[in-house]
Parts: structure tokens; sequence; C-alpha cells
């Protein structure tokens, strides 16, 4: 019942987002002008834009696949594609990406993949999934005094923040994986604090959650030192994986037959506001990475900003939501026709079993 009122309570907020995020959008703007130039895209250049999409969602199937190799359990990519399609569904309506990797694990135990293996997969994954902003974020923060100027000086302060929060993040896990017992003590005396502030009631259970989840950090740490090289591959992939994402926004501009903006430089902005909005509670950075981009593409796209907007995030975004939408459901299917016929099979071996219930033998009488 809880689990219900939260999925709905996702879904309202969801839309309560995306409806605030349309009206502020498209408020006072000429709709039908809009909409013509959307319809003089290319869509030669469009379609390799969900390709991309696509990509991107199978790149981390390949990631998962890989990692489970290495913990000698060998699942199919096609299932490792359905584990990656429901992470980035669940990720793209719950809050700060919340859900992707609960429905990830749960999927997962039904291949009976362990829940520790599970977690310690999943994390490695975050990790390098954070590491790539905070590289890219420091990347332009240090080198790129010239790009921040010329298309950045109206967002400086929510991307300065976005870098702070991801290397924020990405050090804390750090610390968790690589110190747990520090991270620990770190954490039981914050929940101590809190406590006696009478902000947290004491409560046993979450303190057995706790050591729970440190364990899982420490079975993390252990596997990055015992698998460098597997590590290595899985940072190299979640590069190419995230910026074929990120490459999306060339395509909509190549649509639009422009030219004279280097494809580096658009593609980076689109890295840039995934920077800045990735640690925002917000499903799918909607709403800022809207507003984000009418801002800094302003001098790339010029008049075409608006309609370069809806489709560069109808393709990052909304088609992303629709593809892995697709194949969540199609998990769900798999998974409760192959549990029903299970249980078929379970109920006809005892049927079979029970005193009197064996067919007898047939043969000519004497």
């Amino acid at each position: 019942m809880q689990g219900k009122k939260k999925a709905i309570g996702n879904i309202v907020f969801l839309l309560a987002v995306f409806v605030l995020t349309v009206y502020g959008i498209f408020h006072g703007e000429d709709m039908g002008a809009m909409v013509q130039a959307v319809k003089k895209a290319d869509v030669r250049w469009l379609v390799p834009g969900v390709f991309l999409v696509l990509f991107f969602i199978w790149g981390e199937s390949v990631i998962l696949w890989y990692m489970m190799r290495s913990f000698r359990i060998y699942i199919r990519k096609r299932i490792c594609f359905l584990f990656s399609s429901a992470g980035f569904f669940f990720s793209c309506i719950t809050p700060s990406a919340s859900g992707g990797q609960p429905m990830q694990v749960y999927y997962m135990n039904k291949e009976k993949i362990p829940v520790p293996v599970a977690t310690v997969i999943l994390m490695i994954v975050t990790i390098t999934y954070k590491l790539v902003l905070v590289v890219t974020g420091l990347g332009v923060v240090l080198f790129g005094q010239g790009f921040q100027h010329r298309y950045l000086g109206g967002i400086l302060p929510v991307f300065y923040l976005g870098v702070l929060l991801n290397v924020f993040c990405v050090s804390f896990m750090t610390v968790l994986v690589f110190h747990p017992v520090l991270a620990e003590n770190i954490l039981s005396k914050g929940m101590d604090w809190l406590e006696r502030l009478h902000i947290m009631k004491r409560a046993k259970t979450r303190r057995k959650k706790l050591s729970q989840s440190m364990q899982s950090y420490r079975e993390t740490a252990a596997y990055l030192k015992e698998h460098k090289k597997v590590i290595a591959w899985v940072i190299l992939i979640t590069f190419i994986q995230r910026f074929a994402l990120f490459a999306v926004t060339w395509m909509v501009y190549r649509a639009f037959g422009l030219s004279g903006t280097a494809a580096a430089d658009v593609v980076l902005l689109q890295a840039v506001i995934s920077v800045s909005v990735d640690m925002l509670p917000l499903p799918g950075g909607m709403g800022i990475s809207e507003s984000l981009f009418l801002k800094i593409f302003a001098p790339v796209f010029a008049s075409l900003t608006l309609p370069a907007m809806v489709l560069s995030r109808g393709l990052g975004y909304y088609s992303q939501l629709a593809i892995s939408a697709v194949f969540t459901i199609v998990a769900q299917v798999y998974y409760t026709l192959r549990d029903a016929r299970h249980r078929e099979g379970i109920q006809r071996i005892e049927q079979a079993e029970k005193p009197g219930s064996m067919p007898q033998a047939a043969g000519k009488s004497a």
C-alpha cells in the first residue's frame, strides 16, 4: 500500500513539474512559428539522434553485463538491456533519480543475482556516472575560461553549484568506499546528533541498515582493488555512453542546417547542462534544464533556440523516457509470464506427487 502511494505521488509530482515547465517555457511564445520551425528540421539528422539515445541506454547494459561476468554471473545481454531500461525509466520519473537503482535490484533479483552483488555493481555504475560529470565540469572550470566567457556568463553560479555538488557526491562516495570505518563513525555520530535534537527518532533498525550499507561499501572497495582493469573499461564505456547522449543536441543543430559552431562546443554545452542539474531534486532536471538550454544555446541557435530546445529535450529526455518505458513494460510482462509458468510447473509437480494421483501405466489386459 505504501509503495502504491509513493508511486502515485511520484507520478503526480512528475506531471505537476511537467505542466509548470510547459507553462513557464511556452507562455507568451508564438507557438505556431515554433511548430513550423520544428517541422522544417531535417529528419535525416534527428533519426540518428534517437539511435544515440538507444546507444546511451544500451551502453549501461554493456557495463552491467561486463561487470556481472567478473562475478562469474552470465546473463544474456538483452536481459541486461531490460535492467538498464528499468533503471533509466524510474530515474526519469523520480526526484533525484532515486527510483532507478532499487528497481534494477528488483529485476536483478528475478535472475537470482544476489543483492550484495547487484548493490556493488550499481554503486560502481553510479560512481563512474558521476565521475564523468566531475571530470567534465572541472575541465571546463580549470581550462575553459574562454568557453565560460563566451557561453556561460548568465549561468555560472548554477554551473559552479552543480560542479561543487557533484564533486562532493563523488568525494563522499569515495570516502564511503575506501574508508568505510571512518564513514560509519561519521554517519553514526550524525545520527546521534539528529536524535538528540529530536529531528530523527531513535531506531535500532536504522543502525542495522547503516551497518548493512557499510558492508556493501566494504565489498565495493574490495572489488575495486581486485578488478582495476574492469573499472578502467567501465569508466571508458561510461564516458562514451554519456557523451553519446550529449551529442544528440549536435544532431539537432545539424537538422536545422546550421553551421559555424564547432561540434565540441555544442556537445560540451549540453554536458554543462547535465553537470548543472544532475544533483537537483527534479525528475530528469525538468524545468531547469529547459531554462538553461534557452540561455546558453542562444548564441548557437539564435532565433531557433526554442525549437532547438524542444527537439533536443524531446530526443534526449522524453524519447529516453518513452524507450525505457516500453522496455520496462517488456521486462514486467516477461517476468510476470515467466513466474506464472514457474508456479504452474510447481503445481503440476505437487499434483503428480500426491498419493493416488499417479496415472496408471498403459497396457493390454491379461
